[in-house]
């Protein structure tokens, strides 16, 4: 019998389950903070890392996803000049506010609001990739393709 999900995680794996989605939530003894602990956990590339990172549009103050693969660095300023807005930086009390997850555990999905949402088009030379899923140790697998559908979210090229 497995453990229960951390209450984090259990709401990632509900909004899966809520979409009709049958991918699993895994918590995992090893860290999967940073992309390439979470590559080292589940034993796949760093590339096939969604890493989730938040940052504040500086017009309303609302967060802005970018959902980028793990082996790239996020270039603000196309995001910028392709969306027409302002990023700032959005620290942890603002992100667990506004998105209700822990930095370090953002997943991509099963925020508190609706979340503007850029997607990094490297993560499509991939069958699979993992997202985190609530918290510094869990993540779910999925495929390109649909984190597009779940988070709604535009491709674009956001790295540097």
């Amino acid at each position: 019998m497995s453990e229960p999900l951390r209450a984090s995680s259990q709401r990632v794996q509900e909004f899966l389950n809520g979409k009709g989605y049958d991918f699993t939530v895994r918590e995992l003894a090893s860290s999967t903070r940073t992309a390439q602990e979470a590559a080292d956990s589940v034993g796949c590339s760093v590339a096939q890392i969604a890493k989730s990172i938040i940052f504040r549009n500086k017009a309303d103050n609302t967060p802005v996803l970018v959902v980028a693969s793990g082996a790239n660095r996020v270039n603000t300023r196309k995001i910028e000049q392709a969306a027409g807005i302002k990023l700032g930086k959005a620290d942890a009390d603002f992100v667990r506010a506004e998105i209700g997850y822990a930095i370090g555990g953002v997943p991509p999905i099963a925020h508190i609001q609706k979340v503007t949402t850029f997607l990094d088009p490297d993560l499509q030379q991939h069958e699979v990739i993992w997202a985190a899923a609530g918290t510094p140790n869990s993540l779910f697998e999925l495929k390109p393709a649909d984190l597009a559908l779940l988070t709604e979210g535009q491709w674009m090229d956001i790295a540097e």
